[in-house]
């Protein structure tokens, strides 16, 4: 499914960009991800395709907005049958409750259900106008942080099994490797999309980097064979668009830093000395802090530190191995936008 939307009000902004299966749309808060989905559901003054000039009732169109909507007081059941006509709408209801796993919590109100719960009970109504494109925003927003990636998860899956196209709207990039397709949202209009390992191997520019959460960003002076960041040549393979004495981004994920092992011998190139200023438990990984002359956000699965031992204020040499590398076309100054 193709959409493009021209939006005036209350933000302009102008998208063009592809649904495929379920398609996170990724942006910054404020960049008009909400206002997107409202104005593909008819709830704002829009221009475009699909659906435009139809009003709200006719759009084929499942909604799940960040909060639900929900109604409090009614159960389960009675919020998914709201949408429905008929004598049957019960009976109908509870059929949609079964699909998405919520049949024995049919008459809970939602004061009485989970997040998770929650979200599936907001599915089934969706599901009940027969759409054609289901719509959610932030999913993870009131979700537990503990559970989060779990309870997405399986909503996914259901949403995939109903074999419907979804377009979902969020600022957290953990959701990015859940999804069939990525589209990067920018204040400007779309920064880059595709297949999510492509985008997030791959960004196409720094604010995408930020986005997909590379903390490891710098400006850099393009040479023979590599670019030099703070006084230091780092060899790697250049892209065709990269000319020597041209400028760039260098992006570097924090867990491809790799530290060194002194029992052996050291890679042959883009090796650096430094301390090792903190070091903290991250879940299963260690997040730490190189001050050498890169500065580098790095981390360690639990396994490697296990082994390392590491301590801050040690002294260590990490490597920066080419093929993790990652050079973006764009100049210093544009580390003001982002």
């Amino acid at each position: 499914m193709e959409v493009h939307y021209r939006i005036r009000r209350p933000i302009a902004l102008e998208v063009r960009f592809r649904i495929q299966g379920f398609t996170l749309l990724l942006g910054e808060s404020g960049v008009g991800k909400t206002t997107l989905l409202k104005a593909l559901a008819g709830l704002l003054p829009a221009e475009g395709t699909p659906y435009g000039g139809l009003p709200p009732e006719k759009r084929p169109i499942g909604y799940l907005p960040q909060d639900l909507a929900l109604f409090p007081h009614m159960t389960a059941w009675e919020n998914v049958a709201f949408p429905l006509r008929g004598k049957d709408a019960k009976d109908k209801a509870m059929a949609l409750l079964e699909r998405v796993g919520l049949w024995a919590h049919a008459h809970k109100r939602p004061s009485a259900l989970s997040g998770g719960q929650k979200q599936r009970v907001a599915l089934a109504r969706a599901l009940a106008r027969n759409p054609e494109l289901l719509l959610l925003d932030e999913p993870t927003s009131a979700l537990d942080p503990l559970t989060k990636d779990q309870v997405v998860a399986e909503l996914i899956a259901l949403i995939r099994r109903e074999g419907l196209p979804a377009l979902a709207v969020s600022h957290d990039p953990a959701l990015a490797g859940m999804a069939d397709w990525l589209v990067v949202l920018g204040r400007k209009g779309v920064l880059q999309e595709g297949p999510p390992e492509r985008v997030m191997a791959a960004p196409g520019r720094v604010e995408v980097a930020r986005l997909l959460g590379y903390q490891n960003l710098f400006p850099v002076r393009v040479g023979e064979g590599g670019v030099e960041v703070n006084g230091v040549f780092l060899r790697l393979p250049l892209p065709p668009w990269a000319k020597p004495g041209g400028s760039a981004w260098l992006g570097v994920r924090a867990e491809e830093v790799m530290v060194v092992r002194e029992d052996r011998p050291p890679p042959l190139e883009n090796v650096l000395e430094g301390v090792l200023e903190g070091l903290h438990p991250q879940g299963l990984a260690y997040r730490g802090r190189f001050l050498g002359p890169i500065p580098l956000v790095l981390l360690l699965p639990r396994h490697v530190q296990e082994r390392l031992r590491l301590q801050p204020g040690e002294r260590i040499r990490v490597a920066l191995k080419p093929r993790y590398l990652h050079l973006m076309p764009g100049e210093a100054e544009e580390a003001r936008e982002v």
